[in-house]
């Protein structure tokens, strides 16, 4: 048998902004169904699927996204998803293992940029 990740599923309040937020920042067409789901596959990734849900978020994701940019790219990412909508968290950090920034999208479910 063989198992495959086909999407990664997001709650959201608002599923259409949320749809829009991350095809700006990925790359991709969104997507809006209306029975209130949507999506959007960014070039070389697994879909990122919103469906609506009544509740914030509350509290820590037990989930985050790491995306993958340039040697030196974080902060122009950075800047680029503040200016899309999302708040940065903290700062750069630098460790053994490389570079990382985490942000929150515009509904607070958390992300990072991360490099080498």
């Amino acid at each position: 048998m063989r198992i495959r990740l086909q999407q990664i599923v997001i709650d959201s309040r608002e599923p259409a902004r949320l749809v829009r937020f991350w095809a700006a920042l990925l790359g991709g067409e969104p997507v809006v169904r209306p029975d209130g789901w949507a999506r959007v596959s960014p070039p070389g990734t697994p879909t990122l699927t919103f469906q609506l849900v009544p509740e914030d978020k509350a509290g820590k994701n037990r989930l985050h996204l790491d995306l993958e940019v340039e040697p030196g790219g974080i902060p122009a990412a950075v800047a680029r998803a503040a200016e899309l909508g999302a708040t940065p968290v903290g700062g750069l950090v630098a460790d053994a293992n490389g570079r990382f920034h985490v942000l929150a999208d515009p509904e607070g479910n958390e992300f990072c940029f991360v490099s080498d």
